[in-house]
């Protein structure tokens, strides 16, 4: 029978993503990204590489700090595809080599790890496939008591899960980390993870471009968004939860006057489908635009990009004519700038994206004006 995700469960897992803001936003970024299932089948806390199954007693039972720090490892795991990356290897030592890395990444960041747990400063900054050649012939110290929290299989108490076609969960784990880098780099990090160059992230997580960390930024906002949280919110620990109930609606409009080229279009796209896919509050429709506009067509994470229409010349005025009927809280609008501006600023925030050659900042009349990089 599968266990309700009672209110009580939900406040514990809210509250450990609210308290692991103030020590990392790469780190609570993740957290907001998995999701959590109770589960009494699992001894305190486990992952299959797409979900983390908690114990909800034990949950319940643990000091907050120690708590946070039991979310933090599995949610680690997922991310950096832990259960994928086993392939044929023994699951235990996989699983010890998995473990003290992560172990200590939730150390570095200010949590407890289980008492017994193994460290070693120089394996903890390799990758789990050097840990686990690393560890050959060594005996098994620690019996029963870890090693078993990457499972094969979600429990059987688990409810089914709720797939997103067309994306694979590596992909939308890799889109969880982007969104890391960006959310770190905003709140004042490095943008790229609070553990400085380390060999696991570096191994999956290619480097971030600035222009994709505004594109992010522009479209992730929302009213507890990490840079103002809501007071009435924070005071109760459920912050996050309400995000189930506002929605953030972005209007994508692409120039295809013939002065943006596809891999513009495809970069555009795809970063916005990432941040879909990490961002589920955030809808978007997508417009094709020439000297009329073509559409509309919903955006999904992962799905097929619309082929393109249009050809002609260029005016922006039918996209903003748009506005009144469509309401977007945003506009997101690819083109060089060459075109027809509306006579007055609309009371849309506008993100202009700007291939290389394009328009001149001073020359867009309102908005902001983000540049793709030459090779971006």
């Amino acid at each position: 029978m599968t266990p309700p995700a009672s209110p009580d469960f939900q406040r514990l897992i809210s509250g450990s993503r609210l308290r692991l803001r103030g020590k990392s936003a790469f780190f609570a970024t993740l957290l907001l990204h998995a999701e959590f299932v109770p589960s009494r089948e699992v001894a305190a806390a486990g992952t299959d590489g797409e979900r983390v199954y908690v114990n909800p007693e034990v949950a319940a039972s643990l000091a907050p700090d120690v708590l946070d720090g039991l979310l933090l490892h599995e949610v680690l795991h997922a991310a950096l595809s832990h259960v994928e990356r086993r392939g044929p290897r023994e699951k235990k030592r996989w699983n010890k080599a998995a473990d003290l890395i992560v172990n200590g990444m939730v150390s570095a960041a200010g949590l407890p790890v289980p008492p017994q747990s193994r460290r070693d400063d120089h394996l903890e900054r390799l990758s789990v496939e050097e840990v686990y050649t690393s560890l050959d012939g060594e005996a098994d110290e620690n019996g029963d008591e870890e090693g078993d929290d990457l499972l094969d299989a979600p429990p059987s108490d688990a409810p089914p899960k709720q797939g997103k076609p067309g994306q694979s969960v590596t992909r939308q784990w890799q889109q969880a980390l982007a969104q890391a880098r960006s959310v770190d780099a905003m709140s004042g990090g490095q943008g790229d993870d609070p553990l400085g160059m380390h060999r696991e992230l570096m191994r999956l997580a290619p480097a971030r471009l600035d222009w994709r960390a505004h594109l992010w930024r522009f479209l992730a906002r929302t009213p507890v968004d990490f840079g103002g949280f809501d007071r009435r919110f924070v005071g109760r620990g459920l912050y996050l939860e309400a995000l189930d109930d506002e929605s953030m609606r972005a209007l994508v409009a692409v120039d295809t006057s013939g002065s943006v080229d596809d891999d513009a279009v495809k970069a555009l796209v795809g970063e916005v489908q990432g941040v879909l896919g990490a961002y589920p509050h955030v809808k978007a429709t997508l417009y094709y635009a020439d000297t009329e506009a073509y559409g509309p067509h919903d955006l999904s994470p992962g799905g097929e990009i619309p082929p393109p229409q249009g050809g002609g010349g260029t005016d922006f005025r039918p996209i903003f004519a748009l506005l009144d009927t469509h309401e977007p809280d945003v506009l997101v609008y690819l083109t060089d700038g060459y075109g027809d501006f509306p006579e007055a600023a609309p009371r849309t925030p506008t993100l202009w994206v700007v291939p290389p050659g394009g328009l001149e900042d001073e020359g867009f009349p309102f908005g902001e004006v983000l540049r793709l990089e030459e090779h971006g």
